[in-house]
């Protein structure tokens, strides 16, 4: 029987949307006030999903505990409160925009999980505005 087991999670994290090798010009035309100097910041809230196998036995999928630890370990001790281009390796070379950093959580949790599972991420940058990666 195939299930899924969700966790939602929250962070707050500062980031600024830009590619090093263009003119302030072009930087501030693309990604307008997210290109902004100073940075500036959103509370995300993220939707980690698990789907796989029910073991009989257990009667899990995986135990809400232990994904809660990792997505603690993985994402919130690493992210939140953090500037994602200055505090954070994943970030360096990579511009943080809402789709990189989904797919970055998920290679982070995903390494962690059993390999008979399938992973997906779900990012809300806003209320309204997310994004979902499932690793494909």
């Amino acid at each position: 029987m195939e299930i899924s087991v969700s966790r939602k999670s929250h962070f707050n994290a500062a980031h600024r949307l830009h590619v090093a090798n263009w003119t302030d010009e072009r930087n501030k035309q693309v990604f307008g006030t997210c290109n902004n100097p100073n940075y500036h910041g959103h509370n995300y809230d993220l939707i980690v999903t698990v789907t796989g196998q029910l073991d009989e036995e257990t009667g899990y999928l995986i135990d809400t505990k232990i994904l809660r630890d990792i997505i603690k370990e993985e994402v919130e001790d690493r992210f939140d409160h953090k500037n994602l281009n200055l505090d954070t390796e994943e970030f360096k070379s990579v511009n943080p925009t809402a789709e990189n950093i989904a797919v970055v959580i998920w290679r982070l949790i995903h390494k962690r999980l059993n390999k008979n599972v399938t992973l997906t991420v779900k990012l809300y940058e806003t209320e309204r505005n997310f994004v979902e990666y499932s690793g494909r």
